[in-house]
């Protein structure tokens, strides 16, 4: 059994929070944890920014100037992680989310704000566990199929285009 102890902040104050927008988050990391084979209690916080705060954190921690839609900051590698002494829980790391980023993505892509961020909050759980994309053509592959499995499995779709 999984449970995700979640600490949640909204730093923007960009774009109106979504009511349930925090419960669509913690299903992601839940499902995406899930569908990774981890269990027991996990520790991760969820930060809101807006896009000029990401695109400082994106040049001071990765040396792109440049606004991006997530960073994240795992907290544990080769599957050690410190416990959260208040909850007991294994602490996974951090996750911002440019609310203003993903708000403008999900105009630009044809769906909701809760898909959008429903992704990036499944992404960035990816990038928590050691899973990377860039520059490894394979990594993307496996990422791309987790997410659309993990976002199917909890009904989270795109919308279909087109009739299709």
């Amino acid at each position: 059994m999984i449970h995700v102890y979640m600490s949640f902040r909204n730093d923007q104050k960009v774009i109106e929070l979504p009511k349930g927008l925090r419960t669509v988050i913690r299903r992601c990391v839940a499902a995406t944890l899930k569908e990774t084979g981890y269990d027991g209690d996990w520790d991760v916080s969820v930060t809101l920014v807006d896009n000029e705060q990401i695109k400082k954190l994106n040049k001071q921690f990765r040396g792109k100037n440049k606004v991006t839609d997530v960073i994240s900051f795992p907290m544990g590698a080769y599957d050690y992680y410190d416990i959260n002494p208040e909850n007991g829980a294994k602490m996974l790391g951090d996750i911002l989310i440019s609310l203003e980023k993903a708000h403008a993505q999900a105009i630009e892509y044809g769906h909701s704000i809760f898909r959008e961020v429903a992704f990036l909050a499944t992404h960035s759980t990816l990038h928590l566990l050691g899973y990377v994309h860039e520059n490894e053509p394979q990594g993307e592959i496996i990422m791309n199929d987790l997410q659309e499995r993990i976002l199917n499995k909890l009904n989270i779709k795109r919308p279909e285009i087109d009739g299709k």
